[in-house]
């Protein structure tokens, strides 16, 4: 069966896409004739973002504005498809922010609101969204994880973390659901060119840092895509990545890496 044949009147939700990964997302699953449903905050941001799709692709694209840090969001935008009919077949939870430093930010409110968006908010959707899936017995779930959630980073206690917990998320829920053909991936890419940075103000560290480590969105949505088309728990996006990832994996590694953490 073709890839076009495969995901003909297929239905893809994704958060977080007015920028970035979410936007790759959204035109690489387009361009396989998958109608979208267009999840982020800025709702004017969304509906440019839509118009050049549907121009692009001749699809079906919907736009819903939501803040993934509200706890409610999530059982909104279930109750909000079910209203309108749509069956989601693939789930792309690729909302997120770099967040605050754990000790650095004295406030608990911002903690509490970026570990909901960063990870109660993904278990949230994955416990309405994927039921349904089980039911059609088709469904494809990408996690967007990060290559910081596989090692220790020494920063600010959160972001690195908050990934490492949608890997695990991944890889359990895959387990639980193996031969009901709804597959869950955690896509994990090292440095990527995205708008993710500027938006962190993180751009002195991007410059500072060598062009050989960072990879397009074009190639990490496509290693997502595929890796959870194929049934693969866990992608590591990036040659450089993949080759480095045992190393960080390892008890031999792990320690020589914590003792030249930052910070320590």
């Amino acid at each position: 069966m073709s890839t076009e044949t495969a995901t003909a009147s297929r239905t893809a939700l994704i958060t977080g896409a007015s920028a970035g990964l979410g936007v790759e997302f959204a035109d690489q699953l387009a361009s396989r004739g998958v109608g979208l449903v267009l999840v982020a905050r800025r709702k004017e941001k969304l509906d440019e973002v839509a118009s050049e799709l549907v121009k692009r692709h001749e699809v079906d694209v919907r736009t819903f504005s939501a803040d993934l840090a509200d706890p409610d969001a999530p059982r909104a935008l279930f109750e909000a498809m079910q209203a309108e009919g749509i069956h989601v077949d693939y789930l792309v939870n690729n909302a997120g922010s770099a967040g605050p430093t754990l000790f650095e930010e004295k406030d608990w409110a911002p903690q509490a609101a970026f570990l909901e968006l960063m990870m109660t908010s993904v278990t949230h959707m994955c416990h309405h969204f994927i039921p349904p899936m089980k039911e059609r017995r088709f469904g494809r779930v990408i996690n967007v994880s990060s290559f910081a959630g596989r090692l220790p980073g020494g920063a600010g206690a959160h972001y690195g973390p908050s990934k490492a917990y949608l890997i695990a998320l991944s890889e359990e829920l895959d387990l639980i659901l193996r031969r009901t053909n709804v597959h869950v991936s955690a896509l994990c890419p090292g440095f990527t060119h995205t708008d993710f940075h500027e938006a962190a103000g993180m751009m002195d560290m991007k410059n500072a840092l060598p062009g050989f480590i960072w990879y397009d969105a074009e190639t990490v949505v496509r290693d997502g895509i595929d890796a959870v088309e194929k049934g693969r728990s866990i992608a590591i996006s990036g040659r450089l990545y993949r080759w480095l990832d045992p190393f960080t994996q390892s008890k031999l590694f792990r320690p020589l890496f914590k003792a030249f953490a930052p910070g320590r």
